[in-house]
């Protein structure tokens, strides 16, 4: 056997070591990154992701990566933090794509489509259509403008600013967490704003006309006239709207600890 196979056979645990470290952060991100860590996704083929991005990255980051720690507590101790890191950091960037789904469950209420339900495994059990589409619609956007990319390249810089083995900034973290969450439900009420503004508008009116007119059963007027107006400032606010909701999921994945 030569030098170079028995150097190779002697490295061969630290690489293992640090490809099992590797994959914590990255595929713990993955499970909640917009557009590829969608529920609509097959498992298998979000590992096979996962495990690629390992061997892509495991030649460069290596040299930085620590090894094997004599004890299994500390190498224990050493995987549970780059896991809780690689949450930390999908879930930063899952928060603001939620903002879509949000804005379209405000929408559905403002127009009079709340009682459609469906299953959402983002939002929870049950949703509305109109919300499940919009979440839909922000994956599908991800993907077609590569805002994903911008998410898996802060990914890999994570690891300038928050090295493996470095002590998790839980304090941080969670003013980070607070932060982006209230990015998301602000820019799922501006979003959502023409409606819940058109719904005041059109409920003012119709008590006006119950006023005014007792005798006309508003409610059947009402409800036919709101779900068609509805869709009509849809129609007309749809492309609006996903312009703001891109440029603002761009600046929020921009800002991630590692983008550059």
């Amino acid at each position: 056997m030569s030098g170079a196979d028995l150097a190779l056979l002697q490295a061969l645990p630290g690489l293992a070591f640090q490809a099992v470290l590797l994959f914590c952060r990255v595929g713990s991100a993955l499970m909640l990154m917009p557009g590829l860590g969608e529920a609509e996704i097959p498992a298998p083929l979000r590992l096979a992701i996962a495990l690629a991005l390992v061997v892509l990255l495991l030649p460069a980051l290596a040299p930085i990566l620590p090894g094997p720690p004599e004890a299994p507590l500390d190498a224990l101790a050493l995987l549970a933090m780059e896991i809780a890191t690689g949450l930390w950091l999908g879930t930063l960037a899952r928060l603001i794509v939620l903002a879509l789904a949000m804005a379209g469950q405000a929408i559905a209420a403002m127009v009079g489509l709340a009682g459609m339900l469906v299953a959402d495994p983002a939002l929870g059990p049950q949703g509305t259509a109109l919300g499940r589409a919009f979440g839909l619609l922000a994956a599908t956007l991800v993907l077609a403008t590569g805002l994903h990319g911008l998410a898996l390249r802060a990914l890999a810089e994570s690891y300038a600013v928050l090295p493996a083995g470095d002590p998790f900034p839980a304090g941080a973290a969670a003013e980070a967490l607070a932060m982006a969450g209230g990015a998301s439900f602000d820019l799922a009420l501006r979003l959502s704003a023409p409606f819940v503004m058109g719904a005041v508008v059109l409920n003012v009116a119709l008590g006006l006309l119950a006023r005014l007119a007792p005798q006309v059963q508003t409610f059947f007027i009402a409800v036919p006239g709101q779900i068609l107006a509805g869709l009509a400032l849809l129609m007309l606010l749809a492309a609006p709207m996903l312009l703001a909701f891109e440029a603002a999921v761009r600046a929020s994945l921009l800002a991630m600890p590692g983008a550059l």
